[in-house]
């Protein structure tokens, strides 16, 4: 009885999780596969091949689109580790222990409020009639306004803001757990700060680092509203050609090729960080 009784709870509590991974992540995900596939020859008539995927490698413009939306995710994640770093060290070892919430607090208010919302924030302060425009041309720097949207170092700017909080948080569970006495042992033995961070921080905190960069550069590659309200037309972004497919031309089929090449595209990415690393998803995501 026993026996059962615990299987019975062991299964009661992991069915809210498999029924989430199943029905929200697993079978939308074949159903995109499945749908890629095809190919409309006529009224409710289809085709099943490899001929959505053939167009795609055939337009440049996708492509390009897809390597531009990765090359870009790569820049922002380096941003948002370079930055973010400091501050996770901060809060894990030279903040005090009543002070650490205060600033953990300070870096969840963004999340607070909507993608949509922060956006738009940025346009407040960077259009040509913002506010540091206006600014700049009241104290005499600049002579007339000027448009600092719609580019990619705005984009850039937005997506670090926006996912640079899911650099900070895996890097102070990870930070946390390194002992001080590691790094006063690398001191006393004549090692400067920079051979120090280099030598014995980064090595153990690479966990961490590579978590946070995978979580970074997914919700970078995967973003669609602050490349398109902060690029506008002069910002081209994959999950922008992914929507024009599904709503603007109906076309579910192309639509969900561009999913599928997405995921494929960024999982290839994430697996060759790993690999470059030395890193493994259970030391990394699985540990957190």
């Amino acid at each position: 009885m026993g026996r059962d009784a615990g299987r019975l709870s062991l299964i009661l509590l992991l069915a809210p999780f498999a029924l989430w991974i199943g029905l929200l992540i697993l079978l939308p995900q074949i159903g995109i596969g499945y749908v890629s596939l095809r190919e409309k020859v006529g009224f409710n008539q289809y085709e099943y091949g490899f001929a959505n995927y053939a167009a795609f490698f055939g337009e440049p413009i996708y492509r390009n689109t897809l390597l531009r939306t990765a090359w870009i995710s790569v820049l922002v994640t380096v941003l948002a580790l370079v930055l973010g770093f400091p501050v996770a060290y901060y809060i894990a070892k030279i903040a005090r222990e009543r002070s650490r919430a205060a600033l953990f607090l300070m870096c969840l208010i963004p999340l607070w409020v909507s993608d949509l919302v922060r956006a738009y924030g940025w346009i407040v302060l960077l259009r040509e009639t913002g506010v540091i425009s206006t600014a700049l041309v009241n104290i005499g720097l600049i002579a007339q306004p000027v448009e600092m949207l719609y580019n990619d170092v705005t984009v850039v700017m937005g997506l670090v803001y926006t996912v640079i909080l899911f650099m900070i948080v895996p890097l102070v569970s990870t930070l946390q757990g390194m002992d001080d006495a590691l790094m006063e042992a690398g001191y006393n033995l004549g090692g400067s700060r920079f051979t120090v961070f280099r030598r014995i921080v980064v090595p153990y905190a690479m966990p961490g680092i590579v978590s946070g960069c995978i979580i970074t550069f997914m919700l970078a590659a995967g973003s669609y509203l602050t490349p398109i309200l902060l690029g506008g037309k002069n910002s081209s972004w994959f999950t922008e050609q992914i929507y024009n497919q599904f709503i603007t031309r109906y076309n579910w089929e192309a639509g969900a090729t561009f999913g599928v090449l997405l995921l494929g595209f960024t999982s290839l990415v994430v697996w060759a960080g790993l690999k470059l690393t030395g890193q493994s998803l259970a030391t990394t995501v699985a540990k957190e």
